[in-house]
């Protein structure tokens, strides 16, 4: 069983990692954003569009009724969870429950100032959540405007935006970087430097992921 999660900045890969994650380890992958943004509720959604966080119960109950399902027996890789140290203590309390155990947790480092430049250049696909970047070459898009995978139209979302992203990154400073230093002290932490290349950030961790197996 891989049981990862997949923990960073705004902006640095997390959602892009964990689908090549989930392709080669043929393990589900699950985005928190996700699992919210398919709830209909107009508060929610607006606390997200804001760069803010949503109750920590709420989405307690979002992943506990996805990790409960039995595509996630084999493993899965979580990202967007836990973001607060409440939450990271909720979530060991979560796998004790479902008799899981967390085997890896990565985290990407990156410069804020890199940050900035993946954020302003990032399009997603709505269709099949495709990331790709009008900054870099490697990760434009074969047609402008129109996803590789899926054929779907590509746009900009909605919270990329300088001042969104200020208040997010100042969010994950203040609230998710503490769960760096839990999860170091308890030895499960590995740090990920984030490349230019998306494939080479994916072959650190595959080296990891591999040489334990």
């Amino acid at each position: 069983m891989k049981t990862i999660l997949l923990i960073g900045p705004p902006a640095s890969g997390k959602g892009t990692q964990a689908r090549l994650i989930s392709n080669k380890y043929n393990i589900p992958h699950i985005s928190t954003s996700v699992l919210i943004s398919n709830v209909v509720n107009d508060e929610i959604k607006e606390i997200m569009k804001q760069g803010t966080l949503v109750n920590d119960d709420f989405v307690y109950q979002l992943v506990t009724n996805r990790l409960s399902q039995p595509d996630c027996e084999r493993g899965y890789v979580l990202e967007g969870y836990p973001r607060t140290m409440t939450q990271a203590h909720d979530f060991e309390k979560l796998l004790a429950k479902l008799n899981q155990k967390l085997n890896y947790v990565f985290f990407l480092d990156i410069k804020k100032e890199e940050v900035i430049k993946r954020m302003s250049g990032r399009i997603v696909c709505l269709q099949c959540e495709a990331i790709y970047n009008e900054n870099y070459p490697a990760q434009k898009p074969k047609n402008k405007g129109i996803c590789d995978r899926c054929g779907s139209q590509l746009q900009k979302r909605s919270d990329d935006n300088k001042t969104t992203f200020e208040k997010r990154y100042d969010v994950y400073m203040g609230m998710t970087a503490p769960i760096i230093n839990y999860y170091q002290e308890k030895k499960q932490l590995h740090v990920i430097k984030c490349q230019d290349l998306v494939a080479d950030t994916f072959q650190e961790i595959e080296k990891i992921i591999d040489w334990a197996c």
